[in-house]
Parts: structure tokens; sequence; C-alpha cells
């Protein structure tokens, strides 16, 4: 029978027979008249497969189960696992074909109503991605729906002033006032300084590096460091065998702690994320007149439209290289410009 109930079950079950093989499968419904109705169209699709080259139906959850596989050294790996895991509320039962536009609005409004237009993005994009492997590599799909994404505001360029940083280090415990001064002197992200290792450090060379595993663009990133950087990675010496920031003798593993915030409450300053101490770091080098491509390798950016969003903060640096055509037209009267 192609129908059938199990002892274990109150949905019914279909066996169908095809090119040989035994294909059995919940029909994910108790109801008979529907589960006769799946059987059918399961049973017509096969046919289609085999006859017309028909490609065979696929499911969310097949394409979630590949694209967990294929990317499992994506930096962001953990991140896609627990969006995915939200998504399989919306998705989890459906075949990609069955994913339209109106699917994806779905997404995209409940999303919204947990979070921002940038979080929500992030969901939305996760989902294309894999819609288009699943179309391009996998040939799962011939076409799939064109998913737009909210338009963002520029980066953030949040940055305090040398006042604000001495006083917010005034503030600070001992541990952490390392590993903010640390962060102000090299630029380098939150998850490096926490994960910071001796055998990345060269202090007599005055050097240390990010290698691709743990950069957010997946390449090395070389860190020249100032006497004052140096200063700081002495007083760590001799806490720990492998990580270089510490607290009582065990690795830091969250820097945004209620410590943290409190000593920016009590330095007055709001609106004020770790970050934003990368951020300061690079308003400070432009400030100080250090050219883009030199900055591009010092922060570890890919591109060089990436530190751009510092550009504007360098005027009187531009003003210095703008001066350089004074004399290019001497002893031209430009008084007599206009004049006949």
């Amino acid at each position: 029978m192609s129908l059938y109930k199990r002892k274990d079950s109150s949905v019914w079950w279909l066996k169908i027979r095809h090119n040989g093989q035994t294909i059995q499968r919940s029909t994910g419904t108790d109801d008979k008249l529907k589960a006769q109705e799946y059987h059918d169209r399961l049973k017509a699709s096969l046919w289609e497969q085999s006859r017309l080259g028909v490609k065979p139906q696929r499911s969310w959850q097949e394409a979630v189960l590949r694209w967990i596989a294929e990317t499992s050294d994506k930096r962001t790996h953990r991140e896609d696992l627990v969006k995915l895991k939200w998504l399989h509320t919306h998705l989890g039962q459906r075949h990609l074909d069955e994913i339209t536009l109106d699917v994806i609005d779905t997404i995209r409004e409940a999303r919204l109503k947990e979070g921002t237009k940038t979080t929500a993005n992030r969901y939305l994009a996760l989902v294309r991605a894999i819609l288009r492997r699943a179309r391009d590599d996998w040939e799962w799909l011939d076409k799939v729906p064109k998913v737009k994404l909210y338009k963002e505001a520029e980066g953030r360029e949040r940055s305090i002033t040398p006042e604000q940083a001495k006083r917010l280090l005034d503030e600070l415990l001992p541990h952490q006032r390392d590993m903010v001064l640390f962060s102000l002197l090299t630029g380098l992200r939150q998850a490096n300084v926490l994960g910071l290792e001796w055998s990345r450090v060269d202090l007599e060379r005055g050097h240390a590096w990010i290698d691709s595993g743990t950069s957010k663009n997946r390449r090395p990133i070389s860190v020249p460091l100032n006497q004052d950087a140096i200063g700081v990675l002495l007083r760590q010496v001799g806490k720990h065998p492998q990580r270089v920031f510490t607290y009582q003798g065990k690795p830091i593993m969250n820097a945004n702690t209620r410590a943290w915030r409190e000593a920016l409450t009590r330095a007055g300053i709001e609106d004020f994320r770790w970050h934003d101490l990368r951020h300061t770091w690079a308003t400070w080098h432009r400030r100080a007149g250090t050219p883009t491509h030199e900055l591009q390798r010092l922060g570890g950016w890919k591109t060089a439209s990436m530190v751009e969003r510092y550009a504007h903060l360098a005027s009187d640096h531009l003003a210095e290289s703008a001066a350089r055509l004074e004399s290019v037209v001497a002893g031209y009267d430009l008084a007599t410009v206009g004049q006949k």
C-alpha cells in the first residue's frame, strides 16, 4: 500500500518505488485526503524529473546542511548558526522553490520586530547567499527571488579626544586600562587584543602580528609597536604562559563588562563602544597626517575605500599638500587677471 500509518505516529506515511529505489517518508498530515494529494504530487514530480529532466525539489533544510558543511571555516560561522536557527521557524518546512518574495517579506517584517534594519539585513543576506549558491554552485534551482536589503547608514565614526581618553584611562581598573591603552596605540580590534598570544609578540624588535586565521579579512596584520605599546606589554610579562592580557591569572574573555560601562559613565563619555577605540586610533592618525595607504596597512583594512571615511579629518595635512603649488606660477601678477 502506498499510504500507511506507523504504530508510533498519527500521520500518514508513503512508500513509492522509483528508478529501482524505495522512497519512504512522512506526509506530515493525519488527513488521508491531504496525504493522498501529497503522494500524488510527489509521484508526478519524480516522473517529471526522470522523463522531462525537471530538477528535483530540494528543501531549505538540505541547503542549510550543505551550507554549514561548506562554510565551516567561515569567520562568521557561529553567527550563521544562530541566524539559521532563527530562520528555521520560517523556512524549515519549505522547499527552496517555495521561498518567494512574499516569504522573504515575512522574514523581513518578523526580523524588524526584534531588531534594527542592520540586523535584518544580516539575516536577509544569509538567505540570499544560500539561495544563490543553490542556483549557481549546486544547480538545485533555475532562478531565485531578488532579495533587497535595507539601505544602511554610513559606517560609525565615533571617537574621543585625547583628553577624554585620559579621563577614561584614569577611571579603569589596571587590567582594563592596559587593554584600552594598547587598543588606542595599535588600533587592533577587540577580538585581536583579547586573543593576543606571546607567540605573536617580539618585544626586542617592537613588533606583533595577527595571523590570517584570526584577522577579520583573513589576511595577516603586521603590528608595529611604539614604546608606549611595548611598555603595556612589558607589564603583562610573567602573568600567563600563553595569553597576553589576563585578570587574576586567567585570560580575559570579554571586554564589554559592567566595569567598562561604569568607567565610561564616570568619565562623562556617552554613546561609546569598545570598537570605537579603533575609530579613535584611526582618527588620531589622520589628524596627525598619516596618509591613507599607510593607515590602511596599519589597520589591516582590505581596501583603501574602507579608510576613506577618515579622509575629511586630515584637512590640515591636505592644506599642506595644496600649498605646494603656491610658487608654481611665481612672478605672475594675479591682480591683473580680468584686466585688458
